[in-house]
């Protein structure tokens, strides 16, 4: 795929939806923080009814730790893996606190260091609450990028380094949450809705006539 192609791609996307963000429910960085550590192996709207409870009475590193981890499972027992997420949000706030003077950090080092956190859900961090150009790449990118031929690799890194390097300047501030959400809604991953995509003609998967046609 040509730089003009891919130019195409997010020109037509940007175009069908101009400012693109997240589906988790945040106000500050440390919201997101969590909500991005509560989304790892649970959906969007699971995590959005557990914050929902939990948000309005503990909001800051300071808060979290009040309430311990026996208090803050309660409000996250509903999503997978909670116990350990409990674990890993007590133990980032005890960091936020001692060494951030309880704010996120906006560098990668910082936030890698925290319990909970790797690459992928500090490129979200980065770039939704501090508008870094950086790319979070989850199973819906690497299902999209090898797909439509913008960014074929064999592991999430491989394609992260190919879209940061690829991807026009002017689209990769908000790249990740269009290919996410193209990826959430369209370019689904047993049924993709290629009659419906915007990009139809830009894709180069093989099937997508056969799909189009489904």
């Amino acid at each position: 795929m040509n730089r003009d192609t891919r130019a195409g791609i997010f020109r037509r996307l940007r175009a069908e939806n101009p400012e693109p963000t997240t589906e988790l429910d945040f106000r500050t960085p440390f919201e997101l923080l969590v909500a991005v550590t509560l989304s790892a192996q649970a959906t969007d709207r699971g995590v959005n009814k557990a914050t929902a409870k939990l948000f309005p009475v503990a909001n800051t590193p300071e808060a979290i730790l009040a309430l311990g981890e026996d208090g803050l499972r309660e409000y996250i027992k509903t999503i997978g893996l909670f116990n350990s997420k409990a674990r890993n949000i007590i133990a980032a706030c005890r960091i936020l606190v001692d060494r951030h003077g309880g704010q996120v950090p906006d560098n990668r080092r910082d936030l890698e260091a925290l319990p909970g956190v790797g690459r992928k859900t500090a490129n979200v961090i980065l770039n939704t609450a501090f508008g870094q150009p950086t790319l979070a790449v989850d199973t819906h990118i690497f299902r999209v990028a090898n797909r439509t031929g913008l960014a074929k690799g064999k592991n999430v890194r491989e394609v992260e380094d190919r879209l940061l390097r690829w991807i026009p300047k002017e689209y990769l501030k908000d790249a990740h949450h269009w290919l996410i959400l193209h990826g959430r809604y369209v370019c689904t991953a047993r049924k993709p809705r290629c009659g419906a995509c915007v990009i139809f003609d830009l894709c180069e998967f093989p099937d997508k006539e056969a799909y189009a046609e489904g």
